[in-house]
């Protein structure tokens, strides 16, 4: 994605396009990655979804695959959905990120005005209080998270400091267009069980993954020999 062009041409506009963030090592993408993103248009006001994969994430093991194979797989992805954009900045970087710098560097190329969406699934979001500086985020961002009704923590839901923000923070999904950052909204999606780290493990044993990835990101798999059991 361009971010200078929307800059240029939003920075100054009375109605901004609101848009997601969807972050992640993406190793591989699948279908639940794609269905969050789309839930989040369908639900959310928002313009588009900007996919960002990480190099080095700074709170998880490395990814199994190379920066060039995941980039070139999520763009088999999201190819025809001209919602979908990616921002392939920290795949050049060799520092470990955190999502706050992710967004830091957004808003300084983007403005402050500029509604962001930080998108998460459930248990992502449970997590939000052991990220890194993870109260910066609501200065930075708004957080849109996957609704999973009777989903509990393993301590029965939110730890206490999330509940508090959530509290303080709650909004509706059409209010995150009102302003650039600072909400905490809900939105739903289908249930999905696929994870990426099961989907490798399918792999690894020459189990059939067809259910489980875009055809085209199979195929990519399959030519590149992407997560053999050696390289797990």
């Amino acid at each position: 994605m361009n971010t200078s062009n929307l800059n240029a041409a939003g920075r100054n506009a009375p109605n901004l396009t609101v848009i997601g963030i969807l972050g992640g090592t993406f190793d591989p993408v699948h279908p639940g990655h794609v269905a969050l993103a789309q839930a989040a248009l369908s639900e959310l006001p928002l313009g588009e979804v900007l996919w960002i994969p990480s190099g080095r994430p700074g709170h998880r093991a490395p990814p199994v695959a190379s920066e060039r194979d995941r980039l070139a797989m999520l763009r088999l992805a999201t190819e025809g959905n001209p919602r979908f954009r990616i921002d392939a900045a920290e795949l050049e970087s060799g520092e470990p990120t955190y999502t706050v710098h992710t967004l830091s560097r957004l808003r300084a190329q983007l403005g402050k005005a500029q509604p962001l969406v930080l998108l998460l699934g459930s248990d992502s979001f449970l997590d939000l209080p052991t990220w890194l500086r993870w109260r910066e985020l609501f200065d930075l961002a708004h957080i849109a998270h996957v609704s999973r009704p009777g989903h509990l923590a393993s301590d029965g839901g939110p730890a206490p400091e999330l509940s508090a923000e959530i509290a303080r923070r709650s909004a509706r999904g059409e209010q995150l267009a009102a302003s650039a950052a600072g909400r905490i909204a809900r939105f739903d999606m289908p249930p999905m069980d696929v994870s990426a780290s099961a989907i490798r493990a399918r792999l690894a044993a020459g189990q059939d993954t067809r259910h489980l990835l875009p055809a085209a990101v199979l195929a990519y798999i399959q030519s590149r020999h992407l997560y053999l059991k050696e390289t797990l």
